[in-house]
């Protein structure tokens, strides 16, 4: 039976944890040195191990991989270099065997060049799929229509000699943007999307969810009073505008509307990508009244910003935009994806195992579904790539102030004992680090101290405290860089978690008069005596509140 069809608690997806792949890294099975779909399915029971819910796959779409696979020619089809339909549904049927859901990327708001779409609507003025895509005439100079900026460098206009136009492209000049405004290209878009829910698919993650509308009559966007640096780098312009006109449109209420519909008749999920300049406030427009998105992450915690008080900001901000809701969205907070620097580099772990720990805690601490990405669960640090190993066109562009994603989608280590760590046989696509291979999961499988079996444990023991996953979330004053967040649902006892961010010992008194029972079985190494909490470096303390 496809589980998206058997009844779910409701909400379900709020209590859950996202785990993601990013599919060229995973598992390469057939040695051609890039992972592939038979790949995941041969580690579905490490991932269920983990206790993780939702599997979101990075695309794996027919695909030219200007953009590795974020640059799409087919969407109901899988591309050869990971394998066939067979093999997703497969990946599929096992991964609900094992009480798995998964949840596939759709990147709709653009397409590659080479889709037949865009091939049809390059060829004329008046092909039947013309207005598929954004098409202008140029300024009376031959200059582009407007102001706009790609986020990958440039002006977000490509001059075409077919139509003697430009088209739009917010990313690559070969991921052309589609035109939403076009009824069909819409409804094109969820007949794709109901392909896959039909072959199981529990969800989908949206990917620039923020693009799929522009403004019809081309207005330039105005100067950012602010400069943009937490969706970009400091290095790019993109930053500087204030994209009102080229992103976050009105009308992608609407079009959320029609997919919530489709998605609820399979029961299905779904996850948007936000990287707007006020990212809080769009997360809660975008997930506000159970008929838009089910939830949205953004870049906020994706940064290198790691102070409590930061964490504190992204977490109440948010809360504070969907307090005034009958029916109020609901966030996903992530620290670490395949767009930016693995999180124990970004924010200094150094290696630190236990540094990788209490920011797994404090991320399951939070009010929100968490997504954690592929070797974090390992503590995996960023890469580091020479130049002529890159294959990410951002960092080719950008080199070297910035050096693009390739350092956190090298491949994931299995066994330190094999070649190229059990990823491949073959030559790999990227470089499989020396300093991964030591973090293998065979290799910290035999250490029960391991950050990968305290991944294990904290997550199967939060499983048994519906406080932190349902609970309402208040933040406790606290210095830097302690985290002290009550977590309170009806009908249990508050749950309070002090967590120690920094390199250093610390001692916190406990918040208010009620006395509160330390609770064990999280694996944390903080002592509460008399009301002070002592933590060790990257330690942690919970408690339960008692006679409250």
């Amino acid at each position: 039976m496809n589980i998206n069809s058997i009844s779910q608690p409701a909400h379900w997806w709020r209590d859950a944890i996202i785990y993601q792949i990013y599919p060229r890294s995973f598992c390469d099975t057939n040695d051609d040195g890039i992972g592939d779909l038979a790949g995941i399915t041969a580690k579905l029971d490490y991932i269920a191990a983990l206790g993780v819910d939702i599997v979101w796959i990075s695309p794996f779409f027919t695909s030219p991989m200007k953009d590795f696979g974020y640059d799409v020619s087919n969407y109901c089809d899988i591309d050869p270099i990971f394998g066939t339909l067979s093999d997703f549904d497969q990946l599929v049927q096992r991964a609900h065997a094992l009480g798995l859901k998964i949840m596939i990327d759709q990147v709709l708001s653009h397409s590659s060049d080479q889709h037949p779409w865009f091939v049809e609507s390059r060829s004329s003025r008046d092909n039947p799929k013309a207005d598929w895509y954004v098409w202008a005439d140029p300024k009376p100079d031959g200059t582009a229509p407007n102001n706009w900026l790609s986020i990958f460098g440039g002006p977000a206009w490509q001059w075409d000699t077919r139509r003697r136009q430009y088209y739009l492209h917010n990313f690559l000049t070969s991921q052309p943007d589609l035109n939403f405004h076009q009824e069909e290209v819409q409804q094109a878009h969820l007949d794709s999307m109901r392909f896959w829910l039909e072959r199981g698919v529990d969800g989908f993650r949206i990917d620039a969810c923020i693009f799929h509308f522009h403004d019809q009559l081309l207005r330039n966007n105005p100067p950012a009073q602010i400069q943009n640096t937490v969706s970009v780098p400091a290095s790019n312009p993109y930053g500087l505008q204030a994209h009102i006109y080229d992103n976050t449109r009105p009308e992608n209420i609407g079009f959320f509307r029609k997919m919530r519909v489709l998605l609820n008749e399979y029961n299905a999920i779904s996850i948007g990508e936000i990287g707007s300049d006020d990212a809080l406030s769009v997360m809660a427009e975008y997930t506000d009244h159970g008929d838009r998105l089910h939830m949205a992450y953004s870049f906020n915690l994706l940064t290198s910003e790691k102070s409590v008080a930061h964490i504190r900001s992204q977490v109440e901000g948010f809360e504070h935009r969907i307090a005034s809701s009958q029916q109020p969205g609901w966030a996903s907070w992530s620290i670490g994806n395949h767009d930016v620097d693995r999180v124990m580099t970004r924010w200094g772990g150094n290696g630190n195992t236990d540094f990788a720990k209490v920011l797994l805690a404090m991320q399951l601490s939070l009010k929100g579904t968490p997504c954690l990405y592929q070797g974090d669960e390992l503590a995996l640090t960023q890469a580091e790539l020479a130049f002529a190993d890159l294959q990410d066109p951002v960092g080719i562009t950008f080199w070297p102030e910035v050096k693009g994603r390739d350092g956190c989608r090298t491949p994931m280590p299995w066994d330190a004992t094999q070649i190229n760590a059990g990823f491949s046989k073959a030559k790999t696509w990227l470089p499989v680090s020396p300093e991964h291979v030591a973090a293998s999961v065979r290799q910290q499988e035999a250490d029960p101290t391991s950050p990968l079996n305290f991944t294990r444990h904290f997550i199967a023991w939060r499983k048994t405290v519906p406080q932190l996953t349902r609970g309402a979330i208040h933040f406790y004053d606290a210095p830097e860089p302690v985290l002290a967040v009550r977590r309170a649902l009806p009908g249990f006892p508050a749950v309070l978690a002090v967590l120690n961010l920094g390199h250093t010992p610390v001692q916190f008194d406990l918040p208010d008069s009620a006395a509160y029972q330390s609770l064990s079985g999280h694996g944390m190494t903080g002592t509460a005596v008399h009301g002070t909490i002592t933590l060790p470096a990257f330690g942690g303390w919970f408690g339960e509140q008692q006679n409250a």
